[in-house]
């Protein structure tokens, strides 16, 4: 069985688990630290550690998630994190203090991945874009099963407002919208992405997809849209594929 480490570095916890690459499942139960009150990036390192001694006989690649862009390993963004992230090398910072390599990609990015080669978009052509709706609106475009990275369209301006300022879940639970009040704001939203890129199929994922049946025939698009299928594991299963593929 081929293996890789994932990690997935959220606001509230942050989770690892060795994966199995054929199959796209954990190869061992995961493992959950709360994350840093101060989640700078040398603290997150030292919880990355706490996390690789919980599977001492795991020497496979280690991929991480961050919620930010992420560029040939270094952060440029800090959208919701410390802004002490930003600059930050976090494929060399990671490497430095794990002791082996260690490739760093964006959060959306890596349950783009995930979902494509082992969720609910696995088999499917053309140019998929999943989505991330929760604190923000993360994004990830996969064409043909390549990902083209750090794309952040939760960031476009729409009607003179930034999208995930009012399409994120975050919004709707702040705002006190109803689902239909939230469903008029994500067809704004995704008719924005269709007019765009055109794409083939769009995939929402997040916590909230769970309430995909409260939610997902109030977006009135043209474009397929479904929900994810591997939710929280999205992370930890992306992150680990992504790693694999850089080594």
């Amino acid at each position: 069985m081929t293996t890789a480490f994932g990690i997935d570095f959220g606001g509230t916890g942050i989770k690892g688990a060795p994966v199995d690459l054929a199959a796209g499942r954990f190869a061992a139960e995961r493992v959950r630290i709360k994350t840093p009150e101060k989640s700078t990036p040398t603290k997150v390192a030292d919880v990355f550690l706490e996390l690789l001694d919980s599977f001492p006989n795991h020497d496979g690649p280690i991929g991480v998630t961050v919620p930010g862009v992420v560029r040939h390993g270094v952060v440029s963004s800090a959208a919701n994190i410390d802004e002490s992230w930003i600059g930050c090398d976090a494929d060399k910072l990671f490497s430095d203090r794990l002791g082996r390599p260690v490739h760093a990609v964006n959060d959306a990015d890596a349950a783009g991945l995930a979902e494509v080669r082992f969720g609910a978009a696995k088999g499917r052509n053309g140019l998929v874009i999943v989505t991330t709706l929760g604190t923000g609106i993360g994004s990830a475009l996969v064409y043909d099963g390549v990902l083209l990275p750090n794309t952040e369209l939760g960031h476009l301006e729409i009607d003179g407002h930034e999208a995930e300022a009012r399409a994120s879940n975050r919004a709707r639970e702040e705002k006190e919208l109803s689902w239909k009040e939230w469903g008029e704001r994500l067809t704004t939203y995704y008719r924005t992405l269709e007019m765009l890129f055109s794409p083939d199929l769009f995939l929402v994922g997040g916590g909230v997809s769970k309430d995909w049946a409260e939610f997902g025939d109030l977006i009135d698009i043209e474009t397929e849209i479904i929900p994810a299928t591997l939710r929280n594991k999205a992370g930890v299963i992306g992150a680990a594929l992504y790693a694999s593929e850089q080594a």
